[in-house]
C-alpha cells in the first residue's frame, strides 16, 4: 500500500516522504479500515509517540496521522461491534501507524459508526477537533447553560468547534485571535471577539471556563479571569498560573465513540460545521503539508 512515513525528527515535514508499505495485519481486537479520507494535527511530528513506542523504543519509518474515516475490511478475533462493509470514523492510538495511508489497524474501540450521508472527507474533519471541544468544555470543563465561555483561536480548528458546541449549550461565547480572525469567529459562534493583538484581555471580565489552545502567557493571563469555582481547560500543557479559586485541567484527547455520535449527529442536523482547508490526494500530501498553510484543517482524500 502507499503510504506517508517520517524517518528523521529533526528533518520536520519536509522529511515525510510517500513510500510503499506492507498492509497492516489485523490482531486481537483490531479492525482494518480502508481509509478514505485522513488528517494529521498540525504539531504531530513533535510527539514524541511519533517516533517511539510505549517503551521509548524508535518505532520509524513511522506513518503520522490519527484520524480516520473509511470501511471495515477485516476484523480480528475478538473483535465485536463492528462488521465488515462498514462505514466508520475515528481517533487512532498514538502509538500505532496512523492514517496517512491507504489502510491501517484500529482497536474497534476507537471508531464509531460512519453515517451514510456524510462525506468521508467531513468524517475525517470531524474527529479530533469535535473530540477535543466536546471533552474540554462538557467531560472537563463541566459547562453548563448560561455560563460565559473564553474561546481561544475560536477561528481556528478546533477552537471553532468549541465556539459552536458551547453556543448551542447555551453559553455566551468570547472568542479570540488575531484579529484577520473576528468574522470567522463570529461566524462559529462567537458573540464577542477579542483582538489578542490589539486588545486587553483582561478587559473581558470574569468568566466561568476558558477553552484554551495556546498555553504560555495568553494562558497565564486567562487564569486572573476565572470566577470562584470556574476552570481553565488547556490542550498545550501545564501552565505555570493557577485561578485564585479555580482549577486548571490540561488535557490529552482520547478516542471515544459516544461523543463522535454526538458530534456527528450535530453535523447531520446543521448545528455544526466542520473547518476544513485544503482538500489534499495522497499522492500530493507531501508537497500540501510543506505549503503555505491556509485556515481550516487539512484533509488526505486517499480514495476518490
Amino acid at each position: 500500500m502507499q503510504a506517508i512515513v517520517v524517518t528523521d525528527q529533526a528533518a520536520g515535514r519536509p522529511g515525510m516522504q510517500l513510500v510503499e508499505r506492507p498492509e497492516p495485519e489485523v490482531a486481537i481486537n483490531d479492525v482494518i479500515v480502508e481509509v478514505h479520507a485522513s488528517a494529521m494535527t498540525g504539531d504531530e511530528l513533535s510527539w514524541p509517540s511519533t517516533w517511539t513506542d510505549r517503551a521509548g523504543r524508535d518505532r520509524t519509518p513511522s506513518i503520522p496521522g490519527h484520524e480516520l474515516a473509511g470501511i471495515v475490511t477485516a476484523i480480528g478475533y475478538g473483535t465485536t461491534g463492528l462488521s465488515v462493509g462498514q462505514r466508520v470514523f475515528g481517533l487512532t492510538d498514538w502509538y500505532r501507524d496512523g492514517t496517512l495511508a491507504e489502510y491501517v489497524a484500529v482497536e474497534a474501540r476507537n471508531l464509531a459508526p460512519l453515517p451514510a450521508d456524510v462525506d468521508f472527507t467531513d468524517g475525517a474533519a470531524l474527529v479530533m477537533p469535535g473530540l477535543t471541544a466536546w471533552q474540554g468544555l462538557f467531560d472537563h470543563g463541566r459547562l453548563r447553560a448560561g455560563q460565559t465561555v473564553l474561546v481561544h483561536g475560536a477561528a481556528g480548528v478546533v477552537g471553532s468547534m468549541a465556539a459552536q458546541l458551547a453556543r448551542a449549550a447555551g453559553a455566551y461565547v468570547i472568542g479570540t485571535g488575531r484579529a484577520s480572525g473576528r468574522q470567522a469567529a463570529l461566524d462559529f459562534g462567537a458573540q464577542e471577539y477579542v483582538d489578542l493583538e490589539k486588545d486587553k484581555l483582561q478587559d473581558v471580565g470574569n468568566v466561568d471556563l476558558v477553552f484554551d489552545i495556546f498555553g504560555g502567557d495568553i494562558a497565564n493571563q486567562s487564569t486572573g479571569l476565572i470566577k470562584p469555582g470556574g476552570t481553565l481547560v488547556t490542550i498545550a500543557g501545564p501552565i505555570d498560573g493557577r485561578p485564585a479559586n479555580g482549577s486548571v485541567i490540561d488535557f490529552v484527547v482520547v478516542a471515544d465513540p459516544n461523543q463522535l455520535n454526538e458530534v456527528v449527529q450535530r453535523f447531520r442536523e446543521g448545528r455544526l460545521r466542520t473547518n476544513t482547508g485544503n482538500i489534499s490526494s495522497l499522492r500530493d500530501a507531501v508537497a500540501t503539508y510543506n505549503s503555505a498553510q491556509v485556515s481550516g484543517k487539512t484533509i488526505l482524500r486517499v480514495r476518490p
